[in-house]
């Protein structure tokens, strides 16, 4: 099994959650998590790097995609962005519904 297919259940269930959101029209501003996502991005690609590159983490060559951003496979992304979308989506649809004011 790659890593691509590996990402790809966690990846559905992170969709279905912000679809869920969407719909349920308690969606997160996605503009905001637009905005968190690109330095969870360049700290994942900085971080990873280190954490491969010193060999702390190693990958099967025949399991990863091939592309690579430095030493890290591009499938890391995975994780960062799937956390950028499931905690502000389920925040959104776990907080309690606001009452309009008098």
């Amino acid at each position: 099994m790659t890593y691509l297919l590996l990402n790809l259940p966690f990846l559905c269930a992170v969709a279905l959650v912000a679809l869920a959101a969407g719909l349920a029209r308690r969606a997160p501003r996605w503009r905001a998590v637009g905005l968190a996502a690109i330095p969870l991005v360049l700290l994942t690609a900085v971080f990873d790097n280190v954490i491969v590159g010193t060999g702390i983490v190693a990958y099967d060559a025949d399991r990863i995609s091939g592309i690579r951003l430095g030493v890290m496979p591009i499938e890391d992304f995975a994780y960062a962005l799937a956390a950028v979308v499931l905690l502000p989506s389920l925040w959104s649809l776990l907080a309690p519904r606001r009452r309009p004011a008098p």
